[in-house]
């Protein structure tokens, strides 16, 4: 199914001052609808999330659970466009300064108003090295003094944000960031409500205890099993809100979760099984959904292990996988092959792929078995690689496994764990290769340029091009589009030659969802549902 049109961060600096004036209503219901008497949703969330914490968490599974519980100072709608959140409305002072203008009605859920100052709590535990927060680098880095912060050169005071007051936040940026609103509507850059976290230590997460200014509270989390939000009434936009309740499951097995779906027990399942999307097409066609993502996924390699520490070795096993027949014949669910960061729809740069993509496979084959001979690497050498439990990763890992010894005699031993352990695994390079995929959240090639940025949290490849690293710096402070431009292809060149990991897929998104389910829409390429924008129709 053909991508529909999707809301492009380009536009936002023409459209900051209009756009943030717009109401950000909830579920919008078509006149004429008629509503269920029951407003609850099931939907499988795909894995256990690894924390409940905005600031600490990394994960997709925990990102959708905890936009129901907590906004930024903007949001993302069903149809991935940028909304006010917390903020009723901001204005770009100058190039790197942004002022916002936080609702006077915005509450917490017990009843306090959200300040500027909780704001920046928030944005500085996210920081703080002492907290550990998975992608605090990442994020940091769209901030003044982020990545110094993470890295323990300067305190969390230096961070650039601050409470000019109680209603109004200004933030500033290392350099021309005219997508920041895009960036700010991710839950780490939520406000934490200091006095609870404080309070309650690492335990103010847990049900009764968590405090959230979203349109949703936490009910109940029963690890392994579901985590229920309730709607909040003292959410700022509660009237709009349909929904009263949302249970999130922890499926992991695509076939189970299907399972779920076919008897009733779920309304949305997480992804179709691999190789079952057309069957399931033609079976449920008013059910079917499916969009193309800005997002990408790929093999992640470990670039300090003794042998992919060769750039030859890791050349040698990108070229050898037919990303056709991965695409076409083992997940065949919709996703495009692809031959480097640059994804279709990538903004902010030129098209760049390996030239070998079009390459003949014997020929490929054959530079392949060159290059590991070069580097010394003899048939037989074992490699292990790691995914996370799911019939969907594994058989995506046997497939490479077989592409490895078929075509270059490699051994591959599959290491399957749970995802939580792939995550931590991944981020402390306690592996060789492994299963990874990446949804920057936007469209400009900076959310990609992340997987290899030299000490990125995103970076779990442990790679570093300085020179491709230097180019970003110097297009993150060019204001001119062209000559930004410029300097990222250049970058994306250089680290693609570097072959730091292996990118497989641009994702797509296959899903049943039934029918009485308002508000899903596929224009939303980047997959996040706010239970806020749901209903249920009376069936």
């Amino acid at each position: 199914m053909a991508p529909k049109p999707r809301h492009r961060a380009a536009g936002l600096v023409a459209a900051a001052a209009i756009a943030a004036c717009l109401p950000a209503l909830a579920a919008v219901v078509p006149p004429g609808t008629v509503l269920a008497a029951r407003q609850e949703l099931v939907r499988n969330n795909g894995a256990e999330p690894e924390s409940l914490d905005p600031q600490l968490i990394e994960s997709t599974n925990a990102f959708n659970i905890l936009i129901d519980l907590f906004e930024g100072l903007t949001a993302l709608d069903n149809h991935s466009k940028v909304v006010p959140g917390a903020a009723e409305s901001w204005t770009r002072v100058d190039p790197t300064t942004w002022v916002f203008k936080l609702r006077r009605n915005a509450r917490w859920s017990n009843g306090e108003p959200v300040t500027a100052q909780d704001f920046v709590y928030g944005w500085r535990r996210l920081v703080d090295p002492s907290n550990g927060a998975a992608l605090a680098s990442s994020l940091g880095a769209h901030i003044l003094n982020g990545v110094a912060i993470t890295q323990g050169k300067m305190p969390v005071t230096a961070l650039g944000i601050r409470a000019i007051d109680a209603g109004t936040v200004e933030v500033k940026t290392p350099g021309a960031l005219p997508f920041l609103p895009y960036i700010l509507s991710f839950v780490q850059f939520s406000p934490a409500p200091r006095a609870v976290v404080e309070k309650y230590g690492r335990e103010w997460t847990k049900p009764g205890n968590l405090v959230g200014n979203g349109a949703f509270m936490l009910k109940e989390w029963r690890v392994n099993s579901k985590v229920v939000v309730e709607k909040n009434p003292r959410y700022w936009d509660a009237a709009n809100v349909v929904l009263t309740r949302s249970t999130y499951l922890p499926v992991e097995d695509t076939n189970a979760d299907l399972k779920l779906y076919q008897s009733g027990e779920e309304d949305m399942i997480f992804r179709t099984p691999p190789g079952a999307y057309e069957a399931l097409k033609a079976q449920y066609p008013k059910e079917m959904h499916n969009s193309l993502q800005i997002a990408l996924r790929f093999h992640a390699m470990n670039n300090t292990d003794p042998l992919l520490r060769d750039v030859r070795v890791r050349k040698a096993l990108s070229m050898v996988i037919d990303r056709e027949i991965l695409a076409g014949k083992v997940t065949a669910d919709g996703q495009l092959p692809v031959f480097g960061l640059v994804l279709k729809g990538s903004e902010g740069v030129d098209p760049v792929r390996y030239d070998w993509a079009d390459w003949p496979m014997d020929k490929r084959v054959a530079e392949a078995r060159r290059l590991l001979a070069e580097a010394g690497v003899k048939p037989g050498t074992r490699l292990k690689f790691a995914y996370n439990t799911s019939d969907y990763h594994k058989r995506m890992a046997l497939f490479t496994a077989s592409e490895w010894k078929t075509k270059l005699g490699l051994d591959t031993e599959l290491e399957a764990m749970e995802y939580k352990v792939l995550i931590h695994r991944r981020a402390t390079a306690d592996y060789q290769v492994a299963r990874h995929a990446w949804i920057p959240g936007f469209a400009d090639i900076l959310g990609l340029l992340q997987l290899v940025q030299c000490g990125n949290d995103a970076n779990d490849n442990k790679s570093c091009s300085k020179a491709a690293d230097e180019l970003i710096r110097q297009a993150s402070a060019q204001v001119d589009a062209g000559k930004r431009r410029a300097l990222l292809t250049q970058a994306v060149r250089l680290e693609m030659d570097d072959y730091p990991m292996i990118p497989l897929l641009q994702m797509s998104l296959p899903r049943l969802v039934k029918p009485w389910v308002g508000g899903y829409d596929e224009a939303n390429d980047q997959d996040a549902f706010r239970s806020k924008d749901f209903y249920i129709v009376k069936h």
